[in-house]
């Protein structure tokens, strides 16, 4: 057995050693009842030779050595001491049972049967040796009552003594060899166990050596992390150090690079994060699926893309082991949002366009109304003749004067956005409609631009505030009624055809 073999094989020795320690003080803990059982004894008059107070003697020296066994349990766990305090104590209390008249015999054999269990022949070999010698001064004491009481003897009580003993050398010695036997073939089984412990892990690192050759592909990802969850291990393949390193998988909810990463993820994304990479719920995530991914702004890097790639599974379907990649994506989101900005963009505005204003719609729409909220619609008078008269080039920089009014007008109480050829819409939050409205008439009665001399815009507005029982649908109707009414309203005054108008589809 190699060294790593025995390494283990010792640390599952002194592991196995702590846990029976846990088991027989359980065990001490129940003879606590032995007092009350053998009472029933007595009451039942089974007992003839024992007391009532020896039955309370029993339960108090019971607690007072399960007591102290587990003070030397939490204190040092791990110690053969405390094994040895454990049967030494089994030993004392079937002694002074014997002496007190309670008739045992097979419960003596009953402690070198538990020292097997920790896998350790000294201990097993000094359970046999102490059970001989209580057995032997259980016989010197009691030899003499038990020889008057059966009168068979004729030497009297040093012959008794002689003839139990030898029952009980002969039994200690088939003990000892039989138990020698039993724990030699439990040793070389467990020994076989982690020999092949050893080879499955020379073999895996063998496979991690391999992985070296995928050192192309790696070097895409900022971190490449193998997830053993058979093992329970964690392989970094961009680290100098690739020897697996333990994580405990039960207790543990986040690996060692993550553990690492975790302080630099902004805040708002922090829980989120923790939840992604939470490696108790990652094979139920993983279940039947090759990869998971998220993306998280680092404080240093930007964004980032966290992966976990399922590269083997069981017969269920949930992965053995999984490869948890990063990589830094933030020029990639950059040039992404830069895309999707566009999309939702008006080119010759740089206003927001029809697109982002039905998104932003649809995101009102989810979630009761705030009260401030207004919607205006708005539309360029006369656009139709100008572009006739004075050509689309104006007409051009007359759309643009007209996003500057309007945006200028509203500022940071909403946005605007440009709908149509002509046509304009605003989200604004206030209480206070009227002076947006107002504002917006001044700021176009006053403009000055290069090719137009004057703005004409027809508003209309619908205040959620003063209509509760509407929907978003319902506002955006009446503003758009308002404002064609302001239009008819411009028309009429100025003496305009309104047969020139363009017509327009809601």
């Amino acid at each position: 057995m190699d060294h790593s073999s025995i390494h283990e094989y010792d640390e599952f020795i002194i592991s196995n050693r702590q846990r029976i320690n846990e088991y027989l003080n359980i065990v001490l803990r129940y003879f606590i009842l032995t007092g009350p059982a053998i009472a029933i004894g007595v009451q039942a008059k089974i007992f003839h030779y024992v007391t009532y107070i020896t039955c309370l003697h029993i339960s108090i020296l019971v607690l007072l050595l399960s007591s102290l066994h587990l003070m030397l349990l939490k204190r040092i766990p791990y110690s053969v001491a405390v094994s040895v305090f454990a049967l030494t104590s089994l030993d004392i209390l079937l002694f002074y049972m014997c002496l007190s008249g309670v008739s045992i015999r097979l419960t003596w054999f009953l402690v070198p049967l538990l020292s097997m269990l920790f896998c350790d022949k000294r201990l097993y070999y000094y359970s046999v040796a102490l059970n001989f010698v209580m057995l032997s001064g259980t016989a010197a004491f009691t030899s003499f009552f038990q020889a008057a009481q059966i009168g068979a003897y004729p030497n009297g009580s040093t012959a008794l003594f002689l003839n139990s003993m030898g029952g009980y050398t002969i039994e200690t010695l088939v003990m000892l060899f039989s138990g020698s036997m039993i724990l030699n073939l439990a040793s070389e089984r467990y020994k076989e166990l982690f020999r092949t412990t050893s080879i499955i892990e020379n073999q895996k690192k063998e496979m991690s050596e391999k992985a070296e050759l995928l050192d192309a592909v790696v070097k895409i990802y900022d971190t490449v992390n193998l997830i053993d969850f058979v093992n329970s291990t964690e392989t970094s393949f961009k680290s100098q150090n690739k020897d697996p390193r333990y994580v405990d998988l039960k207790r543990q909810s986040q690996s060692i690079i993550n553990q690492h990463l975790q302080k630099y993820i902004v805040p708002s994304q922090h829980e989120f994060f923790m939840d992604f990479t939470n490696l108790q719920t990652l094979r139920d995530r993983l279940l039947h699926k090759t990869i998971i991914s998220e993306d998280f702004i680092h404080t240093e890097f930007g964004w980032i893309r966290a992966e976990y790639i399922a590269v083997s599974a069981d017969n269920d379907g949930f992965p053995t082991a999984a490869f948890y990649v990063t990589r830094n994506v933030d020029a990639e989101k950059k040039k992404e949002a830069s895309l999707l900005h566009m999309s939702m963009t008006d080119e010759l505005t740089t206003l927001y366009n029809r697109r982002r204003y039905v998104k932003d719609a649809e995101e009102l729409k989810q979630n009761p109304l705030p009260e401030d909220l207004v919607i205006f619609s708005m539309d360029v008078n006369d656009l139709k003749t100008i572009n006739d008269t004075k050509g689309h080039t104006v007409g051009d920089e007359l759309i643009k004067d007209v996003a500057r009014c309007l945006a200028a007008s509203v500022g940071t109480l909403g946005t605007v956005y440009r709908t149509g050829g002509d046509e304009f819409i605003a989200i604004v939050h206030t209480l206070d409609p009227a002076h947006i409205f107002k504002t917006i008439s001044d700021t176009a009665n006053s403009w000055k631009g290069v090719y137009p001399d004057k703005l004409n815009i027809s508003v209309g507005y619908a205040a959620y505030k003063d209509h509760p029982e509407m929907s978003f649908e319902d506002l955006q109707v009446l503003s758009d009624e308002e404002m064609y009414a302001e239009k008819d309203r411009y028309y009429r005054e100025n003496h305009i055809d309104r047969r020139r108008r363009r017509h327009r589809t809601r």
